[in-house]
């Protein structure tokens, strides 16, 4: 009688792994895991600058589980700090977004005004975000439409160039037939230019999102006022490494929700033959 081979059962681990679900859920929890330790081990001596992350935690766990306290003026809980810098990003973003959809359109399908343009484009959009700070300051003489302006003039670069792109890749044969069906305007933009240059709009508003979050904590930084940016630099005035940590934890998943949120848009709006 032929004995049965006792093979060694796939641990739980194994298991998750094995699964790509599961994978994607479980895999960054171990690298979050051996970040962690590797940090703990590395700020063990008494006379390490920065704070393990136990030690971060015990000093901030106030500000933690109370996000929604509000004693007036700056002192503030990290919510309403969030919360204030993503209203900035949300009106500069979203006027970018009007004006560059707009504006790359127009420019794409019209030959002289790319190449009037383009060259500006391309030198503006080099420029880095907190050189607009003082223009706009002395525009607007008052410091949340001059972030907001940062907001705008540093994500729209990407959204005008790219969808330009999108125009530009539209294939002759589509123009071709457009014209032999001899579509209106309305129905031109909506059957042919619209669904092909919609993947590249999306593609340069992931990109304006996150420029507009890198964007406003720096400009918040030298504003002040109520934001994530100037909460930062007043713990740091305060010498207090632990809260800009967790400020800078809250910053990252922040813009990793506001890409998330684009692409999701994305999904949904993208035609099926360009996802």
């Amino acid at each position: 009688m032929a004995r049965s081979i006792n093979r060694p059962q796939a641990s739980v681990l194994d298991r998750l792994l094995s699964n790509r679900k599961t994978r994607k859920i479980v895999a960054p929890l171990i690298a979050i895991s051996a970040i962690l330790i590797i940090w703990q081990l590395l700020t063990l001596s008494p006379d390490a600058n920065l704070p393990s992350p136990t030690k971060v935690i015990s000093q901030t766990w106030e500000l933690i589980i109370d996000p929604f306290f509000d004693k007036g003026a700056t002192n503030k809980g990290l919510f309403w700090q969030i919360w204030a810098s993503v209203q900035r990003v949300l009106q500069g973003f979203t006027l970018a977004a009007i004006v560059g959809i707009s504006v790359g359109i127009v420019i794409g399908t019209n030959e002289f005004l790319y190449d009037a343009f383009d060259p500006i484009f391309q030198i503006l959009r080099t420029i880095p975000p907190l050189a607009w700070l003082p223009i706009a300051l002395a525009a607007f003489q008052q410091s949340n439409p001059s972030a907001i302006f940062v907001i705008f003039i540093t994500s729209i670069w990407p959204i005008i160039l790219n969808t330009i792109a999108g125009v530009q890749q539209i294939p002759q044969d589509y123009i071709n037939v457009s014209k032999v069906l001899q579509l209106s305007r309305k129905e031109y933009f909506l059957d042919v230019v619209f669904p092909a240059t919609v993947p590249y709009i999306f593609t340069g508003l992931r990109i304006g999102v996150g420029l507009s979050w890198l964007a406003i904590v720096a400009a918040e930084m030298l504003i002040g006022g109520v934001g994530i940016g100037f909460f930062i630099w007043d713990a740091w005035n305060a010498a207090n490494i632990s809260q800009i940590i967790i400020a800078l934890i809250y910053v990252g998943l922040v813009g990793l929700l506001l890409d998330k949120s684009i692409a999701f848009i994305a999904t949904k709006v993208v035609p099926d033959e360009h996802k």
